[in-house]
């Protein structure tokens, strides 16, 4: 189901409103690392992955691992979009009740591979599922994102150390590097950049792209399924808050939902309601 840029870049837009819709609707969530990790989940789930929304536990599917679990959002609309559930249940995030809440859940949402939120825990079972897939001859490939901010975890370094000395070639990782996080910059908080500099060191072959760019999105993946002896980590240069001006860039946005004028004047600069 290989869509072509434009189908790709109209996805994205449509799930850039779902985000705003669905926040505003809850009242609460993440707004900006959910916005700027669109074009990357777009690319997999529409272009690359192997994967069947009839067969949601073919064992022989690719799997994706939220690692940034906050960005649930971004990943319910893309799951919706690609049939795994209908777009109207988008409207029941973080409703008591609803399949959909603030973080991932592997047992109530067909089309999640694993329930993520505790940051650092995603990498590590990508980690182990790529293990599992090499022990059980498997053809498989493993995806999972992180957020900048998230390389902070001591348990993100463990899970590359593994991954490098066990030479995975059977996983790609991203990392959202946006550059903010909850508390402010990254570079302030406790930065981990240069990022592709430590995975370099950790036995993996690194890619930087912008993360906006479907193009430079698909030949990094293409890259990464050429690589024989090591994991890859694309580094994905983005914005947090992408598509929506006053979202853009300002870390108040990492986890507050915007409200009704908000969102009506985000809907509009992403160009109306469907």
């Amino acid at each position: 189901m290989k869509k072509n840029i434009e189908e790709l870049k109209n996805i994205a837009l449509n799930i850039r409103k779902d985000i705003i819709k669905m926040l505003t609707k809850s009242g609460s969530g993440h707004p900006g690392g959910s916005l700027s990790a669109v074009e990357v989940l777009t690319t997999l789930y529409f272009y690359e992955m192997n994967i069947n929304p009839e067969q949601p536990r073919d064992l022989n599917r690719d799997r994706f691992v939220l690692s940034k679990g906050h960005a649930a959002p971004a990943l319910y609309s893309t799951l919706a979009r690609r049939g795994y559930f209908n777009v109207e249940e988008l409207k029941s995030l973080r409703k008591i009740g609803s399949m959909l809440q603030g973080h991932p859940n592997m047992n109530d949402v067909l089309g999640i591979d694993m329930s993520t939120g505790s940051l650092g825990q995603g990498i590590s079972a990508a980690v182990g599922m790529a293990i599992a897939g090499k022990i059980d001859k498997k053809d498989y490939r493993v995806y999972t994102l992180l957020g900048d901010g998230e390389l902070e975890e001591g348990e993100v370094w463990e899970a590359a150390m593994a991954a490098g000395h066990y030479k995975l070639n059977n996983l790609t990782a991203f990392v959202d590097a946006n550059g903010l996080q909850i508390d402010g910059t990254c570079e302030e908080v406790m930065s981990a950049y240069p990022i592709g500099d430590k995975f370099k060191a950790f036995k993996w072959h690194v890619i930087e792209v912008d993360g906006h760019s479907f193009e430079e999105l698909i030949d990094a993946i293409e890259e990464s399924k050429t690589i024989k002896d090591r994991p890859t980590m694309i580094v994905c240069k983005t914005v947090k808050g992408r598509g929506v001006s006053f979202m853009e860039n300002e870390v108040g946005w990492h986890g507050s939902a915007p409200n009704i004028e908000q969102c009506e004047k985000a809907l509009a600069e992403l160009g109306g309601e469907e």
